[in-house]
């Protein structure tokens, strides 16, 4: 097999290597278990990615900005595998990463409680444990259809292909160029579930460290209000216990620091409720 030649930014200095045709872009980072995706002129991939002849690949540590986004987004397919898996007539809204954690919008025959957030981390972690690898495919629209006939909010999205205005999120579902799938293949090799998605994710389940479920809501889907109202989970994961438990604290002394909540526990002022909401009465 021939060479190929390729470029490895790291700590912004670069470095030609010599690497056999048919190389991946997690065997130029196989000792820096941190690294958990490329950026390959300049857009972010998986560390599967096939690697070209004169590829600039730059590697993406899970404790930065985009290693985040993408921590957030695998473990955000992992809930909605794990929600499925509980509540099999589930259908699949939009699931992207958000600032400091990620969401997934479900049309479900009931709302969640907050007992369904344990039974739903409780099935996470065993999915997480499993170690199941996220595969990428390209798709064509044809054949994405076929594949999502029984979710309608995903057959949605691939009629809005390359529509900047799609719809809050699905950003992370669809863009302008291919469309293409993620599997969830279990160490056997079965494929165990599939989201439409972009990408890029983690290489496996087991490259999740820590996460929380932390909310449930209710939202518009694609934030319209004459739309079908969809039940939201949020939730946040971190590149270690540590850091997930240092952003919980974080969280809390906001919560302390709230001047409403305050103002109302020092008896200093009260928002009744036949003044309207917002309306504050000191006393």
């Amino acid at each position: 097999m021939s060479d190929l030649t390729v470029t490895v930014l790291t700590a912004g200095e670069p470095a030609q290597q010599k690497v056999t045709a048919g190389s991946k872009a997690w065997e130029l980072f196989a000792d820096d278990r941190d690294v958990v995706a490329a950026r390959v002129g300049g857009e972010l991939r998986d560390l599967s990615y096939d690697l070209a002849d004169g590829d600039e690949v730059e590697p993406v540590p899970i404790g930065s900005d985009d290693g985040r986004d993408i921590l957030r987004h695998s473990t955000a397919h992992v809930m909605a595998q794990a929600v499925q898996d509980l509540f099999p007539d589930a259908k699949l809204g939009i699931g992207p990463p958000v600032q400091d954690g990620f969401y997934y919008d479900f049309d479900v025959d009931r709302p969640f409680h907050p007992e369904d957030l344990d039974a739903i981390s409780t099935r996470m972690r065993k999915i997480i444990k499993a170690g199941q690898r996220f595969s990428r495919r390209e798709v064509s629209d044809a054949d994405a259809r076929d594949e999502l006939r029984a979710e309608p909010y995903k057959l949605e999205l691939v009629g809005l292909k390359g529509q900047p205005d799609a719809a809050e999120g699905a950003a992370a579902e669809v863009g302008a160029g291919e469309l293409t799938m993620y599997d969830n293949v279990d160490r056997d090799g079965t494929t165990v579930w599939t989201d439409l998605c972009r990408g890029p994710h983690l290489p496996n389940t087991k490259r999740i460290p820590a996460f929380t479920l932390t909310r449930i809501a209710a939202a518009y889907w694609r934030g319209d209000e004459d739309n079908t109202q969809l039940q939201r989970i949020y939730g946040t994961a971190w590149e270690s216990q540590e850091a997930l438990d240092a952003h919980l604290h974080r969280l809390e002394e906001v919560a302390k620091r709230d001047h409403r909540r305050l103002g109302q526990e020092l008896d200093l002022f009260s928002f009744p409720d036949e003044l309207g909401s917002g309306l504050a009465v000191f006393h």
